[in-house]
């Protein structure tokens, strides 16, 4: 059963109970919106449901979506046209970085948001991610530079950048190694890419984008924190929407984070890529869509 199903089977059409509110909040903290968020936003929408004489559950999903619009934030991300674009993917190892760097290539490419794009391997810690890499391109049509398993990323992502000046690429997405770094290494190696991107293409074209999978949970929330504190984080991506996930994680990240989500991956297929819609996503999330 999907979660908006049970959040839908727990507030229907009848009279809230007392006790539905307990539940509720038992309910949307395994929906990974966290204790504290899931108790404020309860005992607020208790409150809003009592002065208003909302006392049929519809009636409370739709007030309770309205109070989570505040933490369903979203951020559009597409190249800019007239310029090299520079889009580097975080985030830890198993969260799908490596296919999402072929998605986003395929859509942007799809919607003539990008003329000509550039895959960059820079995992190269993990040797089936560069083959992996490579795969994607070949399927896509997409040139993807790449060096030996152990060489050093930013001198991939230096290729890259090169690369796409020479041959007028106007993107060029860089897929990243997955490991969980110590807080001072994984500064360190961002720095170092930073400082190469700011030396090849304009900042305001460059987007760092953190990829979390939606079924890990608090976990995402934790390595959110990691990634945010050692560089500035312009969006998430959440995959793995589609089988179990809740989702709630993205409320959560972007309450504590302030950090917006991009896009969503609901399928292994290239389409299953979209721009993140707060509004969807919440009917989704609160059992509204259907």
């Amino acid at each position: 059963m999907r979660f908006g199903d049970r959040i839908r089977k727990l507030l229907g059409m009848e009279t809230v109970a007392e006790d539905d509110w307990d539940e509720l909040a038992d309910l949307l903290v395994e929906g990974d919106l966290g204790g504290a968020l899931a108790e404020n936003v309860v005992s607020e929408l208790k409150a809003v449901c009592a002065g208003s004489g909302i006392r049929n559950g519809e009636g409370a999903r739709r007030e309770l979506k309205n109070l989570l619009s505040g933490y369903a934030r979203s951020i559009a991300i597409t190249p800019d046209p007239g310029g090299l674009n520079v889009i580097m993917l975080l985030g830890v190892n198993g969260v799908g970085k490596t296919t999402t760097s072929a998605k986003l290539a395929k859509f942007w490419l799809d919607n003539g948001s990008s003329k000509k794009a550039i895959l960059a391997a820079g995992d190269t810690f993990r040797a089936a991610a560069i083959e992996q890499l490579k795969m994607h391109g070949s399927r896509l049509g997409v040139r993807v530079v790449a060096q030996e398993h152990g060489s050093d990323s930013g001198a991939v992502l230096y290729d890259a950048l090169e690369s796409a000046a020479a041959d007028g690429s106007d993107l060029v997405i860089a897929d990243t190694a997955g490991r969980m770094h110590t807080k001072a290494n994984l500064i360190k190696e961002l720095e170092k890419m930073d400082k190469i991107v700011a030396a090849k293409a304009d900042p305001t074209r460059y987007r760092r984008l953190l990829v979390v999978d939606a079924t890990t949970g608090q976990n995402a929330l934790k390595q959110a924190e990691t990634f945010a504190a050692a560089v500035r984080i312009d969006g998430l991506v959440l995959t793995k929407y589609d089988s179990s996930a809740k989702g709630g994680v993205a409320l959560a990240i972007a309450r504590q984070l302030g950090i917006p989500t991009a896009f969503v991956c609901d399928g292994e297929r290239y389409e299953d890529i979209r721009p993140f819609d707060s509004d969807r996503y919440l009917d989704e999330f609160l059992g509204l869509d259907s």
